[in-house]
């Protein structure tokens, strides 16, 4: 029996993943599947667009999106964005003017416009989500930002496209997915309009039963994917968010709860892969067991710092027979996992301290087997065009190799507290001592 759309608000007040059924999600790989899925969703919008997105570029991909925003604007569409002032810093001097004067309202999540923001704890916790709802009917969620596939803020020009993914979704956890954006909007632009959004955000209900009458649309038309038009079945979805508030932990013990009752195999991707203790105890218990732990991580590093991170934990990890690919023919940005045939999440949160106790993050839940299989064949092309870490070679036995390993993984955990206390984030003692 397929579950109904959660009263408004429930999911966010319960601190686990509530499914809802009736979900037609789309998987996407990279900008030059989802921006152009964007664009579409956007041309067609009748009464709202709300983005949210850690970078927002101007590069000439992007501007197809800048563009359509502006055009919406103009027909009367309300559109509202919200960016993270330090992953978008680059580009709001040059696109904040155009979109405002297109009467696309912008909101800066803790913007750095003046040297003293550097000096701001707060400064550390920033929104690292990506997600958009289009007319409360349409949505878009997962770790691409808007951003040329072979460009990097901090490198140059990539030959090959980095691997990322996203997912295009309509269905009742599309509420779900836009109150998460609201509130990013009201955290950037309180005080101006907030009573207004306030109001908006509370009327669930009449939102929820619209969505519901576009199911049935939807099953009478149906709804294909992008990019290769295949018809998509409902399934049951998710949204989990990572806050400060009620939502502190929420990605973290999903993670773990799924993983420790894995049979089959667990498959993680992540560019930054440092998780506590405990995580990492969970995938080890399941290697032991015969499950099929594999690790996609950055074979290219963008952040020298964070490859050594993930490095230190190698040994261990081999030891247990979990197995290690390095990512080699571009920049990783896929934040991705599935475990055994029916379980997946798609979101733009890392296994990592930043990701799981300090930034604002998303992920979608999707509980399919035909969706499953759908991410499993693209990360199967991934493994393929990955470097496997050699356990022979990479395995220290000698004491004073694993005494390196250990200072090393006290090193980098010393490092991460320090910053997470700075940031203000009060991480547990367990988290302390991992």
């Amino acid at each position: 029996m397929a579950e109904s759309a959660p009263r408004p608000w429930t999911w966010y007040l319960t601190p686990r993943p509530l499914f809802s059924g009736n979900n037609h999600v789309a998987l996407l790989r990279g900008a030059t599947e989802l921006l152009p899925a964007l664009c579409a969703a956007i041309h067609g919008a009748r009464h709202e667009v709300w983005l949210a997105s850690y970078i927002l570029h101007h590069d000439p991909q992007v501007l197809t999106v800048v563009q359509a925003l502006e055009g919406a604007a103009r027909r009367g569409v309300r559109v509202r964005i919200v960016v993270d002032g330090f992953g978008s810093k680059q580009s709001m001097a040059t696109l904040e003017p155009r979109l405002s004067a297109a009467g696309v309202a912008v909101g800066i999540f803790r913007p750095i416009d003046r040297w003293t923001h550097w000096f701001q704890p707060s400064q550390l916790r920033r929104m690292h989500m990506k997600v958009a709802v289009i007319d409360s009917e349409e949505g878009f969620i997962g770790g691409i930002n808007l951003i040329d596939d072979h460009l990097d803020l901090n490198h140059s020009p990539s030959h090959a496209p980095r691997l990322d993914f996203a997912v295009a979704v309509r269905g009742p956890v599309v509420a779900s997915m836009e109150q998460a954006v609201r509130a990013m909007w009201l955290r950037a632009w309180f005080g101006q309009d907030w009573r207004e959004e306030l109001r908006e955000l509370m009327r669930g209900a009449n939102r929820l039963q619209q969505i519901q009458a576009l199911i049935g649309q939807m099953r009478l038309t149906g709804w294909r994917r992008p990019s290769d038009g295949h018809l998509l079945a409902p399934v049951r979805a998710a949204l989990v968010v990572r806050d400060n508030l009620r939502q502190r932990r929420t990605i973290e013990r999903t993670y773990v709860e799924v993983l420790r009752s894995a049979r089959q195999r667990i498959w993680l991707v992540s560019p930054y892969f440092f998780p506590g203790r405990e995580f990492r105890k969970v995938i080890c218990d399941a290697a032991r067991r015969g499950v099929d732990v594999r690790l996609l991580l950055q074979g290219k590093l963008d952040y020298r710092l964070a490859g050594w991170a993930a490095k230190v934990l190698y040994d261990e990890l081999l030891h247990a027979g979990v197995k290690i690919f390095e990512y080699t023919p571009a920049f990783l940005h896929a934040k991705v996992a599935l475990v055994d045939d029916d379980w997946a999440t798609v979101g733009s949160s890392n296994i990592d301290p930043l990701s799981l106790l300090l930034n604002l993050e998303a992920n979608l839940i999707v509980s399919d087997t035909v969706f499953n299989a759908r991410l499993a064949a693209e990360l199967h092309l991934a493994h393929a065009a990955s470097h496997p870490v050699n356990p022979a070679e990479q395995l220290t036995h000698h004491w004073l190799g694993r005494l390196r390993n250990g200072l090393g993984r006290a090193l980098v955990t010393w490092i991460a507290s320090i910053y997470l206390r700075i940031a203000g984030a009060q991480p547990s003692r367990r988290k302390r001592s991992s």
